[in-house]
């Protein structure tokens, strides 16, 4: 049985707390694409453990997979992991052979090229992680890949051959000095190392035959996608993207695991009940147009705790964008969806849905496939009863029937509109503060 799991609108949905809730069915967690620039918080025990790269699943000790669509940090991974040791979990963690390796001269050359941007209408708003500048030598067919590690000679003539590109264009395009993220030798000792320790841990592996073995041997795998729907970069709004496939696809090519077994299993879409966006781009639905919606962006903000993981960038706020949901509905097929953050639209003067967009007199129910198109939408508003606060961990303990009717009703409206039923609502921000409905690994 698989189950995957997706963002279906920018990002920050809480795909973390629904990968722990329902992880404990799961034998192994995998992570699909992305890298430390997608934050992800669990907590556990009243523990909270904010995870950046390595899978969600660590947290209650299943077995963690990095595929071979990630881009891999292994200063960030092993920090995480030392971190999660020093809190009493030993998290055993695998990582793709043909993933690829974050170098540190990825790093440098994001956060010169997103600065040379910043003056333009081409700055996406990037966290300076080496992401894209990773994925970029990927598809250029010069990246260091996971298995290069293993072999220092390998290792050592990847490097020679990328280095001396890199460090001119740090210095004859940008104009600016190349420090030690190009020096070879002191990239080739500490990454040899790296791959000392990734061997003597037994952590490389090639994750195709891994996950077939082991659902041969009958284990339950979830896959985890980083993101959301709208920072894919086929399918969101480019070029404010991500530099990989975070919609359920990319579940296939990022594992070396079959697109028929990834259809065959559970795509639930996670929905935060509100929107959130960090960084640039359009955003229809967004509260900013007055003072009065600046003042209740900042209450969602503030009670949401709308700050990004791992920048800790405030986020936008907006209310629920419905075109944007059937664009993810479709994009990734999902069969059920899990909404959280209900509990943060109680006690509200309004609540409003973006139900359907007018561009140019025409009422929309999908997104435009251009950004520039999906600036000029004006949302169509469906307005909602609002409903109280309430013991929100009395509600999570009783069930859906303890929901306030008017949240049900909010609920039962994006169910209907997105065809497929809903497995769970999160109330709050640990797992016990989720309400059940339905387990997607019970057949």
């Amino acid at each position: 049985m698989t189950v995957t799991i997706v963002g279906s609108q920018l990002g920050d949905e809480g795909k973390g707390a629904l990968v722990d809730l329902w992880g404990g069915d799961a034998d192994i967690v995998v992570r699909y694409q992305g890298g430390d620039n997608a934050g992800h918080t669990v907590v556990e025990d009243g523990e909270e453990y904010k995870l950046s790269l390595v899978p969600s699943g660590a947290v209650r000790d299943k077995v963690g997979v990095l595929g071979n669509g990630c881009v891999i940090n292994p200063r960030t991974l092993f920090s995480e992991i030392d971190d999660l040791r020093e809190c009493g979990l030993d998290p055993d963690v695998r990582l793709a052979k043909r993933a690829h390796v974050i170098m540190p001269y990825h790093r440098r050359l994001d956060n010169i090229e997103e600065e040379a941007k910043a003056d333009s209408d081409l700055t996406v708003g990037t966290t300076g992680r080496g992401i894209g500048p990773t994925y970029e030598d990927k598809a250029g067919r010069r990246g260091i890949r996971v298995g290069d590690l293993l072999d220092p000679d390998v290792l050592r003539q990847r490097l020679e051959y990328v280095v001396p590109q890199k460090q001119a264009l740090i210095e004859d395009v940008y104009g600016l000095e190349a420090g030690e993220e190009c020096d070879v030798e002191a990239l080739v000792e500490e990454y040899t190392e790296i791959g000392r320790r990734l061997r003597e841990d037994d952590m490389a592996v090639n994750c195709g035959d891994f996950l077939a073995e082991r659902r041969e041997a009958g284990d339950n795998v979830m896959f985890e996608g980083a993101q959301g729907t709208l920072i894919d970069i086929d399918h969101g709004s480019y070029p404010y993207v991500t530099s990989s496939n975070p919609t359920a696809g990319g579940a296939a090519t990022g594992t070396g695991v079959g697109p028929t077994v990834v259809g065959q299993g559970e795509v639930v879409g996670i929905v935060k009940s509100y929107l959130s966006r960090v960084g640039e781009g359009p955003m229809p639905t967004e509260l900013k147009d007055d003072d009065r919606e600046e003042e209740l962006a900042d209450f969602i903000r503030e009670k949401g705790g709308e700050f990004g993981t791992v920048t800790g960038r405030p986020r936008r706020i907006g209310w629920l964008d419905m075109p944007m949901l059937r664009h993810a509905a479709r994009v990734s097929g999902f069969t059920g969806i899990a909404v959280n953050h209900l509990d943060v639209l109680a006690g509200l003067d309004e609540v409003k849905v973006g139900h359907a967009y007018e561009l140019e007199g025409d009422e929309r129910l999908t997104m435009p496939a251009t950004t520039e198109r999906w600036g000029e939408c004006e949302p169509v508003l469906k307005e909602f009863d609002t409903w109280p606060e309430v013991d929100w961990a009395a509600v999570a303990e009783e069930g859906y029937d303890a929901i306030p009717d008017a949240a049900q009703d909010y609920l039962e409206y994006l169910s209907d509109e997105l065809d497929v039923p809903i497995y769970a609502v999160g109330v709050g921000p640990g797992r016990e503060q989720t309400v059940h409905i339905e387990n997607p690994f019970d057949d």
